[in-house]
Formats: structure tokens, C-alpha cells, sequence
């Protein structure tokens, strides 16, 4: 402790935040620091918006937690300002479909959301065309995570509809903006050959944050988050540390959150090393609770009875998840497939005596994390 044990105690009614909005995931910094010629190259492409033309189709790609989506925010939120344009971010972990993206779209630009049945694709498309050209307004349209749409086959309708709607309703105009954290997937090789065609995209790359950066940002974010003297350069330095063994910005920013609120506990007044290493056993598995929220029931089904088989085949696997479920090996093949890309097992093939080769599934981390988080 810093300072003497009595003067460093925290009364019931006080806290060691300043404003712990800073560390939420939602959260849109006022200087967003090291990103300066991604944020140029974005506004490049999204500039002809303001002057009532299409914005250029741009591609944004990197590893998780390297400001991709605080980026498209920030300046999302400066173009949709301008009149004559609207802007509409879709987290495509939530809305994994052609019609659930539109619908996403029609709420945005009607402010109420679609009937949840008994409207068409077609119709919901139509009424959204129509109003922009009404409005007379240019559409920029953020698909974030756009991988999860290729998880689920609707990346290429999705796109294709979106690219094509100046053909379909003369005077439409929407320019879209892919963004996706999976490296391993090649955007374009994997879209049909009809939206490859007309999916020709700006790109830009995020590469990962190095540790000078790390702690600029940070020490960015403790200063608006914290009381003056919560956190010492030791302990942000540790922070830094644990973040750049991440790879992911976002776990430090969870971390700095936990270790206030663990100071807290000990009613302390400051964040000592203690409650770094502590919060860390929790903030590692940021990523792993991004991915497991944004599942379907069943897709969690499988994940507990991978956890019950782990290391077992495939074959042996199903049979339990069957049970569980009654559903086929089609979609059980789809569900594994899925939660393969997105880092949650390991689905690697051997060869096993007597049977050629076959596949054997374990979970990408710990089982009694995953279980916690389910």
C-alpha cells in the first residue's frame, strides 16, 4: 500500500472510478490515438457520402482489439451528422442473416423495428430503397464482424443485395463497409463469384498495438476513468504487459476495470500489482466471452458436450450432442464447423487404427472457463 493503512481506506459511499463508463466495451474514446492513417484511409473512402454520391466500398481487417470498431464509430458518428447521409453499424455476431442485417438497416432508418413476421425480404428491402430515395440520402452501411456472416452462408446474398440496390431501385445509393477480426478468412476468395464482380474494396489494415502504444492508451483511459493517483506507472505498466501477451486492447481495458473494482473490495484507494495479477484470471478470457455470447442454444449445447468428451471423435461426440438434441449430423457438422472458425474447439483430423482418418474435437481453452462462461 502507498499510503498509511487508515488514510488509504475507501468509505462505503466512495469509489476509485472516475467514470467507469471508460471501460465498457461500447465506449468511444475523444483521442483515438496510433490510428491515424487507418482513420485518414477510412475517411477517404467514406468522403464522397458528403457530397450526396456513394461512399467506396472499403474492407477494414486486423486482429481483435485493435480498433476497428472504434474507428468505424468515431467516424460513423462525424458522417452521420452531415445531412443527406445516414449512417447504420450492424454487429453481424447479433445479426448473422441477410434478413436480420436489413431488418437492422429498416430500424435504423425508420427508428421502430420491422413486423417480425409476415413481411418478405423483397418488401423489406423495397421499403428501405424507397425511403433513402425519398430522403434523398446516401446510405454507409458497417458490417461488423463480417465473418460471422460467412460462418452462416449469407455473406454473399447479404453483400450482393446491398451492392446491387442502385440496380434494383434506380437512385439508391450505399456504399458498405466490411469489417472482420478472423485473419485465416480471405473475404474475398470466399464470396460468390457474382458479388466478387462488383466488390472491388478500399482495404485497410489494423495491426496489432505494440507496448509503447498499449500504455499511451491506457494511461489515456485511466486518466478520464480514475481518480488522480488510483493507478501508479508499475501497475500500468503490468497492464500493458498482460495486454501485449494478448494481443487484444480490449483485455487490458476489461483489466484496468477489474483491478479498480478488486481495489475496491480491499477498500483501497489504490490499484496495487495484487489486484492486477487477481482481475487478469478473469480479463484473459475476454475474447472467449465475446465469442460464447454470441451463440445460439444450440451451438452452446455442443460447446457443454465437447466439454464432457473432450479429446473424443467426432463420431462419438455426435452421439451424445444427438441425444441431447435430436438434431442431424448435417447441422451438427455445420455447428462444429462454425465454432471451429471461431477459435472455440480445435477440430483437428488423425489417423485412427482401422478407420482412415477421423476427427477428434477438444475446446480451444480452459473447460472450466468455458462452463463458467456458458
Amino acid at each position: 500500500m502507498r499510503d498509511d493503512p487508515e488514510e488509504g481506506m475507501l468509505s462505503w459511499d466512495e469509489t476509485v472510478f472516475r467514470d467507469e463508463h471508460v471501460f465498457e466495451i461500447d465506449y468511444v474514446p475523444e483521442t483515438f490515438e496510433h490510428r491515424e492513417s487507418q482513420l485518414e484511409s477510412l475517411k477517404y473512402a467514406l468522403r464522397p457520402a458528403v457530397r450526396g454520391s456513394r461512399p467506396l466500398n472499403t474492407m477494414v481487417r486486423g486482429p481483435p482489439g485493435t480498433g476497428k470498431t472504434t474507428a468505424v464509430q468515431k467516424l460513423f458518428g462525424e458522417l452521420g451528422a452531415q445531412s443527406g447521409v445516414r449512417t447504420v453499424r450492424v454487429n453481424c455476431q447479433v445479426d448473422s442473416t441477410r434478413y436480420a442485417v436489413f431488418s437492422r438497416i429498416f430500424e435504423h432508418i425508420f427508428e421502430y423495428e420491422p413486423p417480425s413476421s409476415g413481411i418478405s425480404f423483397k418488401k423489406l428491402f423495397s421499403q428501405i430503397t424507397d425511403r433513402l430515395v425519398e430522403e434523398d440520402e446516401v446510405l454507409a452501411v458497417a458490417l461488423d464482424d463480417v465473418n460471422y456472416l460467412f460462418y452462416e452462408n449469407e455473406a454473399s446474398d447479404t453483400l450482393y443485395s446491398l451492392l446491387r440496390a442502385h440496380e434494383a431501385h434506380s437512385g439508391a445509393r450505399i456504399g458498405v463497409v466490411v469489417v472482420s477480426s478472423d485473419l485465416a478468412l480471405d473475404v474475398i476468395e470466399e464470396l460468390d463469384g457474382r458479388v466478387q464482380s462488383v466488390f472491388r474494396p478500399e482495404e485497410v489494415y489494423f495491426p496489432v498495438y505494440d507496448v509503447n502504444e498499449i500504455v499511451d492508451i491506457l494511461r489515456e483511459r485511466v486518466r478520464r476513468g480514475f481518480h488522480e493517483d488510483v493507478v501508479g506507472a508499475p501497475e500500468l505498466d503490468r497492464v500493458a504487459e498482460l495486454t501485449a501477451e494478448s494481443g487484444d486492447l480490449r483485455v487490458g481495458i476489461d483489466l484496468l476495470r477489474r483491478a479498480g473494482l478488486h481495489a475496491e473490495m480491499r477498500a483501497s484507494r489504490t490499484v496495487e500489482i495484487e489486484d492486477v495479477e487477481a482481475a487478469y484470471e478473469k480479463s484473459k478470457y475476454v475474447h472467449l466471452s465475446r465469442r460464447l455470447r454470441g451463440l445460439s442454444d444450440r451451438e452452446r449445447d455442443l460447446v457443454r458436450v465437447v466439454a464432457e468428451h473432450d479429446g473424443d471423435q467426432a463420431g462419438a461426440v455426435y452421439e451424445a450432442f444427438h441425444e441431447e438434441t435430436d438434431l442431424g449430423y448435417t447441422r451438427y457438422s455445420e455447428i462444429v464447423n462454425k465454432l471451429d472458425q471461431l477459435g472455440v474447439l480445435d477440430a483437428s483430423y488423425a489417423d485412427v487404427e482401422g478407420r482412415g482418418r477421423s476427427r477428434s474435437l477438444s475446446l480451444a481453452y480452459d473447460a472450466d472457463a468455458v462452463l463458467e462462461r456458458l
